[in-house]
């Protein structure tokens, strides 16, 4: 089993930055693709980026250019930076580990909790 725990979320302004974290505890995730996705209320839960196993990046288009995910394996830790951030930006941000479908779809093995992320105009 695996324990994924999202920190780093917080209010921003439009503009603004935040650096998410995702880590992996109970085995290693290194030989995983790790992504975020994000929710928005009244909204399904959607692809944000992902990263494999040789740290290939893919990110949804309304994030390109903004958003910058990574992963540390030795720290089993993966990260979302997030700079010129908008409101539409706003949800509740999940990472997940180990696809079991194309990496932009939500059949990932493993998710957490989440983490807020509010931008304000």
């Amino acid at each position: 089993q695996v324990q994924l725990v999202e920190s780093g979320g917080g209010l921003v302004q439009a503009g603004g930055s935040l650096r998410l974290s995702c880590a992996a505890s109970g085995r290693t995730v290194s030989s995983s693709t790790m992504a975020w996705f994000r929710q928005a209320p009244g909204k399904e839960r959607e692809f944000v980026a992902a990263i494999t196993r040789l740290a290939s990046t893919y990110y949804a288009d309304s994030v390109k250019g903004r958003f910058t995910i990574s992963r540390d394996n030795a720290k089993n830790t993966e990260y979302l930076q997030m700079n010129s951030l908008k409101p539409e930006d706003t949800g509740v941000y999940y990472c997940a580990a180990n696809n079991r479908g194309p990496y932009y779809s939500r059949k990932y093995e493993y998710w957490g909790q989440g983490t807020q992320v509010t931008v304000s105009s």
